[in-house]
C-alpha cells in the first residue's frame, strides 16, 4: 500500500511538472499567436484550441477503453504501431490522464484566456469601452458558444472513442512509430513494457 501511494505521489509530482511547463508553453505560443491578429481569426484560433482538447480527451477515454488483443495480432504480423499500441493500452491509466487531465485542462484554460482577448478586441473594433454592456453581452455569448463545444465535442467524442477504441489507438501507435523511427523520439518506455510483454508470453 505504501509503495503504491509512493508511486502515485510520483507520477503526480511529474505530471504537475508537465502541466507547468505546457501550460506555460501554451500561454506563450497562443498569446504570441493572438497579438495583432483580427478578432476573427482568434475566434478561429480558439476554436481550434477547443478542438485540441476534444481530440485529446477522445484518445484519452479511448485508451481506457481499448483491448490489448488485437494489437497483439497486429504485432505479430510486424504493422507498425502494434507494438506502440500495446504500450498505450498498458499504461491506459497514466496515457489517459495525461491526454484528458493535463492536455484537456490547458486547452480549457488556455481558450477561456484566448475567449477573453478575442471579446476584447472585437468590442474595441465596434467602438465600445471596455467594461460596457455590450462587451459584457458578447462575452458571455462568446463564452457559451465556446463551453458549449467544449462540452458537446467531448460528449461526441467519448460516443466515439468507445466505439471505435481500436482504430484510434492504432492510429496514434503509428503516430509514436514514425516519431520513434524518422524523428527518434521514443515517447513510450519500450524496454519496461518489452519486458511485461515477454513475462506475459511465458506466462502463456
Amino acid at each position: 500500500m505504501k509503495e503504491s501511494i509512493k508511486k502515485s505521489f510520483q507520477w503526480s509530482t511529474i505530471v504537475a511538472a508537465i502541466t507547468l511547463v505546457l501550460a506555460a508553453i501554451f500561454a506563450i505560443v497562443s498569446t504570441a499567436i493572438l497579438s495583432g491578429v483580427t478578432w476573427g481569426v482568434g475566434m478561429v484560433i480558439v476554436f481550434i484550441i477547443v478542438l485540441i482538447g476534444v481530440l485529446f480527451d477522445t484518445i484519452g477515454v479511448a485508451a481506457t477503453a481499448a483491448n490489448e488483443k488485437p494489437f497483439h495480432a497486429m504485432a505479430a504480423e510486424k504493422l507498425p504501431g502494434a507494438k506502440q499500441a500495446v504500450q498505450i493500452t498498458r499504461n491506459a491509466d497514466r496515457f489517459a490522464n495525461f491526454c484528458n487531465d493535463v492536455i484537456g485542462d490547458i486547452a480549457g484554460v488556455i481558450s477561456g484566456t484566448a475567449s477573453a482577448y478575442v471579446v476584447l478586441r472585437l468590442a474595441m473594433q465596434l467602438g465600445y469601452e471596455e467594461g460596457s454592456t455590450i462587451q459584457f453581452m458578447i462575452s458571455v455569448l462568446f463564452t457559451s458558444v465556446v463551453a458549449a463545444l467544449t462540452v458537446g465535442g467531448k460528449s461526441v467524442g467519448k460516443t466515439l472513442a468507445m466505439q471505435y477504441s481500436t482504430q484510434i489507438i492504432y492510429q496514434v501507435g503509428r503516430l509514436f512509430y514514425l516519431l520513434e523511427v524518422k524523428l527518434k523520439i521514443n515517447i513510450l518506455n519500450g524496454k519496461k513494457s518489452k519486458k511485461n510483454g515477454n513475462k506475459n508470453i511465458k506466462r502463456k
